[in-house]
């Protein structure tokens, strides 16, 4: 027995803590097999530790020749030798858990991928189909010939209104959007937007996504809201985001595609915001996902 075979032991011990850590993929392996084998890395821990402290009270520290795995034959008797044996058995058990479980973690990524790719094609097809392009959210169809004067009254409000500052822009965007004024919230995110590079400009596109949503115009609402997750995958609108393409995909009878992105937000955001857990289930309900 020697340092050698302590450090294979800490090296098991590192990688079956790294695979029982938390996180996307990983929170769906929080099973009773990675528990378990957590709580087996806590007694191998202890066992460890009461032979460091059996060698340091006069254990053999190990011989100059021969495997360092073999069996110390220090005349502190059999003991020793059998908890040694022990060990290494269950240090093989270990090894073989952690090899176990890293390929589901593989099987995990794997399966998300795939998804991630499948719903990129469903949105591609579904942009084809409706004749849009990927600026589409920012050019949807036309408005009837009856809504002419109500459109060009928004316009002109947004060149009346073209020296407001962003964040003023999207204070009364919202402010609009919140009373049901769909064309002086479009004509206010729509203004944001002008300039790409804006600070506001990802909350414009979400803006502009919910006045599309208001108005019923579920096809631009659809790429909008998709244009809104794509600009920032991790913000502070990717979960409503994702969930407004959902119920806009829904709106047009697109309920495979639907499902799949309630899927895919399951899958990125496994705890949704409080405020979106009934939203998300009433979604996938309307959608009749499984």
């Amino acid at each position: 027995m020697n340092e050698a075979w302590l450090s294979r032991l800490a090296v098991v011990a590192l990688v079956s803590a790294w695979l029982v850590v938390p996180g996307v993929a990983r929170a769906q392996l929080d099973s009773r097999e990675a528990i378990q084998l957590q709580n087996q890395m806590l007694e191998l821990r202890r066992d460890v530790q009461a032979l460091r402290e059996q060698m340091r009270s006069g254990g053999n520290s190990g011989s100059s020749g021969g495997s360092i795995f073999a069996r110390p034959s220090s005349p502190s008797g059999a003991g020793g030798g059998d908890m040694t044996a022990a060990l290494l058995e269950r240090v093989s058990q270990l090894e073989e858990q952690v090899r176990r479980m890293q390929g589901r973690l593989d099987e995990v990524d794997n399966a998300r991928q795939r998804q991630g790719d499948e719903l990129k094609k469903d949105l591609d097809d579904l942009n084809f189909k409706l004749g849009s392009g990927a600026g589409a959210a920012t050019r949807p169809p036309g408005p009837p010939p009856a809504a002419a004067a109500a459109g060009a009254g928004a316009a002109a409000a947004g060149a009346a209104a073209a020296r407001r500052t962003p964040e003023v822009a999207m204070q009364e965007g919202n402010a609009a959007l919140a009373r049901r004024d769909y064309p002086a919230a479009e004509a206010a995110a729509r203004e944001v937007l002008a300039f790409p590079r804006s600070p506001r400009a990802a909350d414009a596109q979400f803006l502009l996504a919910q006045t599309l949503a208001g108005k019923r115009d579920f096809q631009g609402a659809a790429v909008a809201y998709d244009d809104t997750y794509n600009r920032n995958k991790i913000g502070v609108n990717a979960q409503p985001s994702l969930l407004g393409l959902a119920n806009s995909l829904n709106a047009i009878n697109e309920k495979r595609t639907a499902c799949a992105t309630l899927d895919k937000l399951k899958a990125e955001f496994p705890n949704p915001r409080a405020d979106l857990k009934e939203p998300i289930a009433a979604a996938r309900q309307r959608a009749g996902c499984r």
